[in-house]
């Protein structure tokens, strides 16, 4: 079953992000939003870790970029309405609280 991964915790404190890209399985997605998407800053070991992810794998809530004046093109970044959609698009949602 595909699942579409949500973390919101900033990646430079927490573990959660590291703990989810090992269960992370072939056809399941990664949801970066709030202070996660700081992973998203290039140069850095969790950047080029989540640019080794397949193509459409890697999402990012694009008013968390927004907000933090990122500019990044590692993921693909939605809106919330996009985000719904994801969540219908997958058979599970885990969220990494």
């Amino acid at each position: 079953m595909a699942t579409l991964h949500v973390v919101s915790s900033p990646p430079s404190t927490d573990s959660r992000l590291n703990s989810c890209l090992r269960v992370l399985g072939p056809g399941d997605a990664l949801l970066l939003c709030g202070e996660a998407v700081q992973a998203l800053r290039e140069p850095s070991p969790m950047a080029q870790t989540l640019s080794a992810l397949p193509a459409g794998a890697l999402y990012a809530l694009g008013e968390d970029c927004d907000a933090r004046e990122l500019e990044q093109t590692l993921a693909h970044q939605v809106d919330y309405t996009a985000f719904v959609a994801l969540s219908l698009a997958y058979d599970r949602v885990n969220t990494w609280l």
